[in-house]
């Protein structure tokens, strides 16, 4: 989630918690205000009605609420001892002049005692809410309207500031994510006042630039080395295969020439294989294009016909869809020669190697002497499954390399006496 979302997310929950509280709180006050305001008026029909009763001589029972909305009943010294003031809503059916039949309506009743000549009575008050009912009733949606009405705004008002806020962030993060080392020229910057930003800007650029600096070394030290290394080779190569020509030698000495010769021919090797490696880990090979890996695996294999029948190794094609793939040309030509050649020159005599297109990847399967790889190490470089391999133990860890640089996956497993390699291009 987006961390200017993240913020709305947390600040709408607190707002709506906040004003959910305040909005109980003020519903409650106002609700108790209104029952004092009748309690205070129920508190006076009841001084009133004890002294018109005080001014009679006797006190007729009256069980019924009638006109003036009270009923007195007579009850025991201890009873009216034990009674004090009671206030509690209740519902009583009440006339209506628009409707003869009576109906329930909310009233608010006092229930008390008083003393008169020697005799105690129950007086009992009510007091009609139906008023007070429907302004409870308003003031209870006024206050869910002015809820919504305040969460919305607040919540509207601070997404569009914190999006105003965070936008320079978010392109700066757009432009940091097409940012390409050693590609990209212009660097990432950001148009803000703020000075947590600022700081943000100013310490991406400072490492941009070291990296820079760092990236165009290594690219440096790696073409030095390289170059510098190709040219003693060369000649080394040259001069051991001049002696090996030479007359004279007994054959001790001519398989001593013929191990260095192989050795330095196997630096070479070794050295192009590292410097192919260090290139595509730092992405200089990125002149993608749509390739079509049937035909590239076809015009491949044409190339590896000499080798496998040298072998005596047949190799099977299956093309169940069309692979098409936007990526380098040479990349995508080392990946498949690099898993091709793996599958002859670790197969068997008279063995296969079969090779399985879909429209996600590509599986190369073969047959082979030696049995199941170490799936956590196949892929290391250097890895041999047979020490006296002459390769460099670089080939696969040269296909994972392009494989993370293009976001494919890459796995091994040995099923029925094969080994096979799984290359998932598409999700």
């Amino acid at each position: 989630m987006r961390l200017a979302n993240q913020t709305l997310k947390y600040l709408s929950i607190s707002v709506l918690v906040v004003i959910a509280l305040w909005s109980t709180v003020f519903y409650l006050f106002m609700l108790e205000v209104i029952h004092d305001n009748i309690d205070e008026e129920l508190e006076n029909q009841k001084r009133l009605i004890i002294q018109e009763l005080s001014s009679n001589p006797t006190v007729a029972p009256d069980l019924e609420f009638g006109i003036n909305n009270y009923k007195v009943r007579q009850i025991s010294e201890e009873q009216a001892l034990k009674m004090q003031n009671v206030y509690k809503d209740t519902m009583l059916y009440m006339q209506d002049d628009d409707d003869p039949e009576p109906e329930l309506e909310p009233v608010r009743m006092l229930t008390t005692a008083f003393e008169h000549q020697g005799h105690y009575y129950e007086l009992s008050i009510i007091n009609s809410m139906i008023e007070e009912s429907d302004l409870i009733k308003n003031l209870f949606y006024s206050v869910v309207i002015l809820f919504v009405l305040l969460v919305i705004s607040i919540v509207s008002i601070n997404k569009v500031v914190i999006e105003r806020l965070w936008g320079p962030l978010y392109t700066f993060l757009d432009q940091l994510t097409r940012f390409r080392l050693g590609k990209t020229k212009e660097k990432p910057t950001m148009d803000t006042q703020i000075q947590e930003f600022k700081d943000l800007q100013l310490a991406v650029t400072t490492l941009i630039r070291h990296n820079e600096e760092s990236y165009e070394q290594q690219k440096q030290f790696i073409g030095n080395a390289s170059h510098e290394l190709q040219t003693p080779l060369a000649i080394m190569i040259n001069k051991l295969e001049i002696m090996a020509e030479a007359e004279g030698l007994n054959q001790e000495q001519s398989e001593t020439v013929a191990a260095v010769l192989a050795t330095a021919e196997r630096l070479v090797r070794l050295n192009k294989s590292l410097l192919l490696l260090s290139k595509i880990e730092n992405k200089q090979f990125l002149h993608n294009e749509d390739l079509s890996f049937n035909t590239l695996v076809l015009n491949i294999v044409a190339e590896f016909e000499a080798i496998a029948e040298f072998k005596q190794v047949k190799i099977h094609v299956v093309q169940e869809d069309q692979l098409t793939v936007q990526m380098d040309g040479a990349l995508a030509n080392i990946v498949v020669s690099n898993l091709l050649r793996n599958a002859l020159f670790h197969n068997k005599l008279g063995g296969e190697v079969n090779i399985h297109i879909t429209n996600k990847g590509l599986t190369v399967s073969n047959t082979s002497t030696h049995a199941a790889l170490d799936a956590n190490l196949v892929f290391s470089r250097f890895y041999k499954s047979d020490a006296a391999s002459k390769g460099t133990g670089l080939g696969l860890a040269i296909v994972q390399a392009i494989c993370h640089l293009y976001g494919f996956v890459i796995v091994y497993h040995y099923e029925n006496n094969q080994h096979s390699f799984q290359l998932n291009m598409f999700p």
